[in-house]
């Protein structure tokens, strides 16, 4: 029988932060989402086509998105080898950054993923959610449930819809707030913080819906595009 928590009766599934990679059922995709900044920075990489290393300068990027990537990347086992590993090598999970720049970019991906696989697959969607100062409890954080949202809505409109009803509320989260949401990016704890550190531009530009077509794709410590 189904853990209360584990959301495995659905094929998208949402929890937060680092614990959701133990309460929730394993999952063929894991959709990580720190849209103030690491997932927006990858995106950024990428696109020039740059890789990113998970090290000290992409934890200094965001603690907590950084943590959940490579913990994720640890619970989907080893890198695979060869130029075209998600090709060639047998249907292993695999991990995803997300933000709301590349939500339908992340969505066709998935959907291409499930098509190759040739059966549903299981998506976990985790917002990173902002670790406080001096070992405070994970926050809420709205920006990674718009960007999460995002994601989600983007996947119902693919057809993998069958999702949780924490899934769901976020889906329906961004779809009811879209058009708010550089407005809610900016006024957030959040954005507030990196705007008084003058990183204004970076809050805009990571509110910006669908304006990248990048997917970065982690694997073992290292971040590339799919």
């Amino acid at each position: 029988m189904p853990a209360p928590f584990d959301q495995s009766r659905y094929q998208v599934r949402l929890d937060w932060g680092l614990d959701a990679l133990a309460r929730l059922a394993p999952a063929d995709v894991m959709v990580v989402v720190d849209v103030l900044r690491f997932s927006s920075t990858a995106i950024d990489a990428v696109d020039r086509g740059e890789e990113m290393m998970l090290d000290d300068t992409a934890f200094a990027v965001s603690l907590n998105g950084a943590r959940v990537a490579a913990a994720a990347a640890a619970a989907a086992g080893p890198e695979p080898v060869g130029p075209h590993a998600l090709e060639d090598e047998p249907a292993g999970p695999i991990v995803l950054l997300a933000g709301l720049r590349n939500a339908s970019a992340v969505a066709q991906a998935i959907a291409d993923e499930q098509s190759r696989r040739g059966r549903r697959t299981s998506v976990a969607v985790i917002p990173a959610g902002e670790l406080g100062h001096g070992g405070a409890p994970l926050r809420f954080a709205v920006e990674d449930l718009l960007g999460a949202g995002a994601v989600i809505d983007a996947l119902a409109t693919r057809g993998i819809d069958h999702s949780s009803p924490e899934a769901a509320t976020a889906g329906e989260a961004f779809r009811g707030l879209r058009g708010a949401v550089r407005h809610l990016l900016t006024a957030s704890g959040s954005g507030q913080e990196l705007i008084e550190k003058d990183l204004r531009p970076d809050v805009v530009r990571a509110a910006e819906v669908d304006a990248s077509d990048a997917v970065p794709v982690v694997r073992g410590d290292r971040i590339a595009r799919l």
